[in-house]
């Protein structure tokens, strides 16, 4: 029987990133990711800092709500968990957002594109559907976060044969460096052969 969670460079990662499939499709989601649940996207303390600095750069790609929202609530907000997450608009979608051809993208992220901002967008958005979770030992876990709003991209993913991990090999870089992500992969192929 194989474990659910590994060891992999001192982090705790769910094997479920290995070996269960994903592959965004963001034109049949339509970016739902950015518009339900019950709190906004988890910001790292750095992060708000970034929010605040880099906030005229993408600011003209939010909507009038959004901006109103952030002027409001501020450039985070506290989640029922203690945890920074970012500001909602009428609890629901991300103030960070915007629509374009009826799909909602981060406006973080377009000024990013565009070259007029030097933050991609937060790390749990780029992660996602990865959640991190810190142990108090210091210790970082990654675990495969299901939600029913990317049914799309598991279908996709099992189609395309992508792993969870594989696709997300840039943030995955970002966050925790090349040689991380190659363990990732090492780890992949052990379990491959395990199944044999």
């Amino acid at each position: 029987m194989r474990a659910t969670m590994i060891d992999i460079d001192g982090k705790i990662v769910s094997t479920d990133l290995l070996t269960e499939y994903f592959a965004c499709d963001i034109a049949k989601c339509k970016g739902m990711c950015c518009v339900e649940g019950n709190a906004g996207a988890p910001l790292e303390m750095e992060e708000v800092d970034t929010l605040e600095e880099e906030f005229n750069a993408y600011r003209p790609y939010m909507t009038p709500e959004g901006i109103e929202a952030v002027e409001r609530q501020g450039f985070m907000v506290v989640d029922t968990d203690g945890e920074y997450t970012t500001p909602l608009v009428d609890d629901a979608e991300c103030a960070y957002s915007y629509r374009e051809n009826g799909i909602t993208l981060c406006a973080i992220e377009k000024a990013y594109l565009n070259g007029e901002c030097s933050f991609r967008k937060p790390i749990s958005c780029h992660l996602y559907p990865i959640r991190l979770v810190n142990f108090s030992n210091g210790t970082v876990g990654l675990n495969y976060h299901r939600w029913d709003v990317c049914r799309t991209a598991c279908t996709n993913g099992r189609r395309l044969g992508i792993p969870v991990y594989r696709s997300l090999r840039e943030p995955i870089i970002r966050r925790f460096g090349e040689e991380f992500y190659k363990a990732l992969e090492a780890a992949e192929e052990l379990i491959k052969k395990q199944d044999e």
